[in-house]
C-alpha cells in the first residue's frame, strides 16, 4: 500500500513539473548567441537596407535557444543624423534540454536610431524600437524595446580598421500587452539584457566583437557568451 501510494505521488509530482516537455532551465549554464550584423546605403539614395542573424544557444552550440532572421528597409533624412527602419523577423525558439520543439514567431518592427557624444571617445547610440508579435499558440501583441550602445575607442576616435574598443549595451524591453490569449497573460516587464565587450575594426566596413551579456527576464536570469560581426558594404 505504501508502495502504491508511493509510486503514485512520484508520478503526480513528476507530470507537474514536466507536463510540458521541458528540462527546468539552468540559469548557472553559460550560452552562447553568435550573430552577424550587416548594412548598407543604396547609392545616391536617403535608402538602404539592415539586418542581422542570430543563431542563439542555451549552451556553446548544441541546445538551441533561438534562430532570429532579420531584415528591414532604412531611410535617412537629409541633415538629420538619425535612422529609420522599417523591417521584418522570423523567430524559430527551441525548447531547454533534449526536446526539440520549437516555437515560431513572425514581427514586423519600426525603428529609429540616433548617435550622441560625450566628448570625443565616448560614442552613445540610442535605439527604439516597436514591435508587432506574431507567436505561434499565442494572440497578437506588441512590445516596446529601447536600447543604450556605448562605444568607447582606445586607440582612435572612431569604429575604424585597426581601432580596439570597449563596448556595452543596455536593453529594455516593455510587453504592450498582458493577455496572450486562453486566460495565460505576462508580465507588462518582459526582459533585460545588459552586455559588456570588446571589439577590433578589422576592416574599413567590418568589426568584430566578443563579450557578455546577462539577459533577465521576469521569470529567470541567465548570462551568455557573445560574438559579432558588424558588417557594412
Amino acid at each position: 500500500m505504501r508502495i502504491r501510494v508511493f509510486l503514485t505521488a512520484t508520478i503526480i509530482f513528476l507530470l507537474s513539473t514536466h507536463s510540458n516537455g521541458q528540462a527546468e532551465l539552468e540559469e548557472e549554464q553559460l550560452g552562447a548567441w553568435y550573430m552577424y550584423f550587416f548594412n548598407t546605403q543604396f547609392n545616391n539614395s536617403q535608402f538602404g537596407i539592415q539586418g542581422d542573424y542570430q543563431f542563439r544557444f542555451w549552451d556553446f552550440g548544441s541546445d538551441l535557444e533561438q534562430v532570429l532572421l532579420r531584415t528591414g528597409f532604412t531611410y535617412r533624412p537629409k541633415d538629420a543624423d538619425i535612422l529609420f527602419t522599417l523591417g521584418y523577423a522570423n523567430i524559430t525558439t527551441g525548447a531547454f534540454g533534449e526536446s526539440d520543439n520549437t516555437v515560431n514567431e513572425s514581427r514586423i518592427y519600426q525603428e529609429a536610431m540616433f548617435p550622441s557624444k560625450i566628448g570625443n571617445r565616448v560614442l552613445l547610440n540610442h535605439r527604439l524600437r516597436y514591435e508587432q508579435r506574431w507567436v505561434e499558440g499565442q494572440d497578437i501583441r506588441t512590445r516596446y524595446r529601447y536600447n543604450l550602445f556605448v562605444n568607447v575607442p582606445f586607440n582612435g576616435l572612431k569604429l575604424e580598421k585597426g581601432v580596439m574598443y570597449a563596448a556595452f549595451y543596455n536593453e529594455i524591453f516593455i510587453n504592450g500587452q498582458t493577455d496572450i490569449g486562453d486566460g495565460r497573460s505576462v508580465e507588462i516587464f518582459d526582459r533585460n539584457r545588459t552586455y559588456l565587450g570588446l571589439g577590433y575594426g578589422l576592416r574599413k566596413n567590418m568589426r568584430v566583437q566578443l563579450g557578455w551579456m546577462r539577459q533577465t527576464t521576469a521569470n529567470w536570469a541567465k548570462n551568455q557568451a557573445q560574438f559579432s560581426v558588424h558588417h557594412r558594404f
